[in-house]
């Protein structure tokens, strides 16, 4: 959804408040999508706090459905965005126009920005739980669930040598 800032980049010490529903239905970071199970409407206050540049603040609850990084059971990942962003009008932007890829022009994209936001504060690994135990790299048995048996050493390999040696003694 598209928001005009005009009257508030333009007016000096104008402030905007809005409630805006989030249309974004899922959320794509460049290699998996994720679908959005819940997303409160995001709530946004614009302030201009001089000529031509105004200060955005924002807050935003959003909720997906994740695969766990261990055991790829799927795991619902929520996030509490709250964010603050300065804003400057599209003709003084220039050089910085990058930076303010969620503007076109006077009109705020909040999909836009609300995705800029999950991309900066998505989870490093999704987890099921803290202590989970993945799956069995030989049987592929989730290990949370009942233990497989399975033989997982793995020999070092720069100890591979020494073992072909003791190997070739035996023989």
């Amino acid at each position: 959804m598209l928001v005009n800032l005009s009257d508030v980049l333009t007016s000096e010490g104008m402030k905007l408040s809005r409630e805006i529903p989030l249309e974004m239905t899922c959320y794509e970071n460049g290699t998996e999508s994720f679908e959005i199970t819940f997303a409160s409407p995001v709530s946004l206050t614009v302030v201009n706090v001089e000529e031509d540049k105004a200060v955005l603040n924002g807050h935003v609850e959003v909720s997906f459905q994740g695969a766990c990084g261990r055991c790829l059971t799927e795991v619902p990942v929520d996030l509490k965005l709250d964010f603050e962003r300065t804003i400057l009008s599209p003709e003084i932007q220039g050089e910085e126009a990058d930076d303010f890829s969620f503007m076109d022009g006077f009109s705020l994209d909040v999909d836009a920005l609300v995705h800029d936001e999950i991309l900066l504060n998505w989870p490093a690994k999704i987890l099921c739980r803290e202590g989970c135990k993945g799956i069995c790299p030989v049987c592929g048995q989730n290990l949370n669930e009942r233990a497989c048996g399975c033989d997982t050493f793995v020999p070092d390999p720069r100890m591979a040598v020494i073992q072909d040696i003791f190997k070739n003694k035996e023989v």
